[in-house]
């Protein structure tokens, strides 16, 4: 089945599908360049569409992918993010968001399945007047004639090692009896699902990462070799094919923040620093900033699952064992990207809001940190592609033992 990934990032919902061997990856629409030069590189046979998808019209779509989609992918924007001016409506609300266009390739392509994923917080929003956003999402999706189901999938349950959550709505054609994925794994041991299947054991940290070279701040390199072989069953799998390590530049940490780090046991954050190892204030003298935000450079635990890997998560955590934060790779493995997967563009940017307020939009993107915060893991995008097979080749086959009946 051919599938089309829109608001694509990096590109990690459609790997995912792309992992489970049952599906075509035949194009992307993205907004970024730096993602979108990800994607193409990842995906050369696909075609990559850069730019606003509201200025891409319906003849330009329909000439760009002949061969339409039968699954459209897509994490558009529901909140905060109006399309048109904002005294024209509620922002929050779906049909003034890039939504509305998610919609749109709905009613372009008319696809067999339309899956979107969005922050676990989507279930309890509301617009000004008092709607749910999801009601209003489902009552979309329905008018083009899908049959809808959501739900909120734990990335733990299906082998990733990371605490991360995502609301995952799927539209289809045909009713699903069974639309999403059951647990494969647990962070618990010895650990059973409902159906009394044993469940495998979701990697730790350290057992995402260990084999990657221990390189200390300041050191790494876009493309370096291995040092040790993989050291269990997750590595493995990571390492594929690749016979490289790429993306594994740290940061050029300054001593006082090594010397910040050092001082951390694991599970601490800044706010547990000597005082003398606190923030300082930016312009102030060497005064110590008033401002400590404790989910600020944690560092983690090796022997559990990793915090939600964010689109900022080069501040958010420090290596369990070297004063310093992860390399976009060890954020990468924790997202269960592939080493194989290279990621474009720089490591990291200038902070958008600087570049905004000094008219530099055109220098705003996505660098690599980004990229990988904002993708949806691709072990839990191939367990629903998975399960999404399994549902589509019964409907069929069941189908088909009707058309024998009636003959």
């Amino acid at each position: 089945m051919k599938v089309l990934d829109t608001f694509a990032g990096a590109g990690g919902f459609s790997l995912g599908f792309d992992l489970s061997g049952h599906f075509n990856i035949i194009g992307a629409i993205e907004f970024d360049k730096w993602a979108a030069d990800t994607f193409q590189y990842n995906h050369p046979n696909a075609t990559t569409l850069v730019g606003d998808i509201q200025q891409f019209d319906k003849k330009f779509l329909l000439d760009k992918f002949q061969d339409k989609p039968d699954i459209i992918l897509g994490g558009p924007p529901c909140q905060g993010y109006s399309i048109a001016n904002r005294k024209a409506g509620d922002a929050s609300d779906p049909r003034n968001s890039l939504f509305k266009e998610f919609i749109r390739l709905g009613e372009i392509f008319e696809p067999e399945v339309m899956i979107m994923e969005n922050v676990p917080n989507l279930i309890k929003a509301k617009t000004h007047s008092k709607e749910f956003v999801i009601d209003i999402i489902i009552n979309e999706l329905e008018n083009l004639g899908y049959n809808v189901d959501h739900t909120i999938l734990s990335a733990t349950d299906f082998g990733v090692p990371q605490i991360r959550k995502r609301l995952v709505v799927i539209a289809s054609k045909q009713k699903l009896e069974n639309p999403f994925p059951q647990a494969t794994h647990s962070i618990e041991t010895n650990s059973y699902s409902l159906f009394g299947n044993d469940l495998q054991r979701t990697p730790t940290l350290w057992d995402a990462i260990s084999d990657l070279p221990q390189t200390e701040a300041c050191q790494g390199s876009e493309i370096m070799d291995y040092i040790t072989n993989p050291k269990n069953e997750f590595q493995k799998e990571m390492r594929g094919h690749s016979d490289k390590v790429y993306n594994h530049v740290a940061m050029k940490h300054s001593k006082r923040m090594v010397e910040r780090f050092a001082s951390m046991s694991w599970g601490h954050s800044v706010s547990d620093v000597p005082e003398h190892l606190k923030p300082i204030k930016r312009n102030g003298n060497g005064e110590l900033s008033e401002k400590v935000y404790d989910q600020n450079n944690r560092r983690m635990f090796p022997d559990k699952q990793c915090h939600t890997i964010a689109a900022s998560f080069y501040a958010n955590f420090v290596h369990p064992y070297k004063n310093r934060n992860f390399t976009p790779r060890e954020g990468a493995r924790i997202q269960t990207f592939p080493d194989w997967y290279v990621f474009k563009g720089k490591p990291t940017v200038v902070s958008h809001k600087l570049l905004q307020r000094e008219g530099r939009d055109e220098e705003k993107f996505l660098c690599q940190y980004n990229q990988i915060g904002n993708a949806v893991p691709p072990l839990l995008a191939k367990a629903i592609a998975l399960n999404l097979y399994s549902q589509l080749s019964l409907t069929k086959t069941e189908k088909e033992c009707l058309f024998t009946e009636i003959i």
